[in-house]
């Protein structure tokens, strides 16, 4: 592989003395400017939820071949035989990885190969061919990298391509998981984790090169640390620790077998979003913007109420919808990674206001901003008894409901992960359109209009997100409709009582 001489990213001048575990191989007739190298692994996980969304949501699997692993427990993956060049002028290191990882859903409707893994310290990212639908796209870059000395636990941020890819528009600028390249160890035969720093002979970044080994033939033990423009640091180190909110987005999607029922055969309706919301394809989850609020990253608190509403209508009759519900005005409040999430809900033409839908729980408290933004992703949502009484009971109190991601903008000219909140990467259907019925029924609109057909979402298996992490599928099947026939019936007799 020809090294890259105009890189800016340099290597610590440490250099490994040692050439065990087959790590190096150099020939002698090699130039001082490019070394080449071998035995090198890539551990990487892509990002967690989207592991758990693939085996859990999607009922899925993963299947590593030609030498990749997985470790147990649904963890990360490794790629093995690395084999590239360091290039001692600029300092950089160009691997390649061998071994596979195929990704299925039938469920879901996907089914993608990523093979050819690379990692260019040089690039700072992460690419891989990925094949889809019978084609390959060669070198596609997944994640760009925070460069670190050990090279061990570095940064990812997933890219456009990758939300392109894995069927999420929410995953562009998103945090990916942890990545690790380093020597292969005999002590490892195979891989079961992030290699430790320990996998590989180091130096300090200030040791000179052993007199013992010719430049020639010395391997990068380490990579010097990330410039300042490295895309994980923050791009003002003056944010106040409080102050009030700028922008923001809040990504649900109420509950993924609610929004199956409502298009599907029993209830026959539709979903129509307004007031600036989004709604993402094949029936996807809900954006809603504009945020305002307030924030304390130092008390670790966060309230920010968020623009737009949807309306879910259904059990059409004679123009009358025993199904009419409407959620605005969405509030979400945090402290100390716990809280709730509030709504005005119009029930049948009632309107109750400030009503606590959910209880919420973040995976962390940490508030930390990124380039002036505040993400959270994954925040459990628990349906109240308040928000159980809003959906008429048809859903206990203690359900578990979509999750939500929350992205919140300190300054004005921080950028948004998601841009305009919904529409990277995947169609969405904006507060002029309305989602159509997955399985041809009738779909009930508040502007009068009918919607198109739900059906599946992106092209090739990178389908509509069900939540800020979660990429979903093509949905209302019969199976997904019987799951929520119960609350057809309940919508039925209430309507049946409400006409006698």
């Amino acid at each position: 592989m020809p090294a890259t001489t105009t890189r800016k990213l340099a290597l610590a001048a440490a250099v490994a003395v040692t050439l065990g575990a087959g790590a190096l191989t150099a020939a002698t007739t090699a130039s001082a400017a490019e070394v080449p190298l071998s035995g090198y692994e890539l551990t990487w996980g892509i990002k967690q939820s989207y592991r758990t969304y693939v085996t859990t949501y999607a009922a899925g699997t993963f299947t590593p071949a030609g030498g990749a692993a997985q470790a147990a427990g649904n963890g990360a993956f490794t790629f093995t035989q690395g084999t590239g060049s360091y290039d001692s002028d600029a300092h950089t290191v160009d691997l390649a990885f061998q071994g596979s990882l195929r990704i299925v859903s039938q469920l879901h409707g996907f089914d993608l190969t990523l093979s050819d893994v690379k990692f260019d310290s040089g690039a700072a990212e992460i690419t891989a061919d990925v094949t889809r639908d019978g084609t390959t796209t060669d070198d596609v870059p997944l994640a760009t990298v925070t460069v670190t000395r050990a090279m061990t636990d570095m940064t990812t941020t997933l890219t456009q391509q990758a939300a392109d890819v894995f069927g999420s528009a929410s995953y562009a600028g998103a945090a990916g998981d942890p990545l690790t390249v380093a020597p292969r160890t005999a002590q490892s035969p195979s891989p079961s984790g992030p290699a430790s720093q320990s996998t590989g002979p180091s130096a300090p970044p200030s040791a000179p090169a052993s007199s013992s080994a010719p430049p020639s033939t010395s391997a990068p033990a380490s990579l010097s640390a990330a410039p300042s423009t490295s895309p994980a640091e923050s791009s003002s180190g003056e944010t106040p620790a409080e102050g009030d909110i700028a922008d923001g987005t809040l990504t649900w999607g109420v509950k993924e077998s609610f929004r199956t029922y409502v298009v599907g055969s029993v209830a026959q309706g539709g979903i129509t979003v307004s007031g600036g919301a989004a709604q993402a394809a094949g029936n996807g989850v809900f954006t809603f913007g504009d945020a305002t609020g307030d924030y304390d990253t130092d008390a670790g608190t966060l309230s920010a109420a968020f623009d737009g509403a949807v309306t879910f209508k259904g059990h059409e009759s004679n123009g009358t919808y025993g199904l009419d519900l409407t959620l605005g005005n969405l509030r979400a409040t945090l402290d100390d990674g716990k809280g709730e999430l509030t709504a005005d809900v119009t029930s049948l033409g009632t309107t109750t206001k400030d009503v606590e839908l959910a209880d919420l729980k973040a995976a962390s408290a940490d508030l930390t901003p990124t380039d002036d933004v505040i993400t959270l992703d994954d925040v459990t949502a628990t349906l109240t008894e308040a928000g159980a009484k809003a959906f008429s009971g048809y859903y206990p109190a203690g359900t578990e409901l979509d999750p939500l991601g929350l992205s919140v903008a300190l300054t004005d000219d921080a950028q948004l992960p998601s841009g305009d909140g919904g529409s990277t990467g995947t169609p969405t259907a904006t507060a002029s359109d309305t989602a159509g019925s997955a399985s041809g029924g009738a779909v009930a609109s508040t502007t009068g209009g009918s919607g198109g057909s739900g059906g599946t979402g992106g092209a090739g298996g990178a389908l509509a997100s069900t939540g800020p992490a979660l990429p979903a599928a093509a949905l209302g099947t019969a199976a997904a409709v019987t799951a929520a026939a119960g609350a057809g019936v309940v919508y039925a007799m209430r309507r049946r009582r409400t006409e006698g």
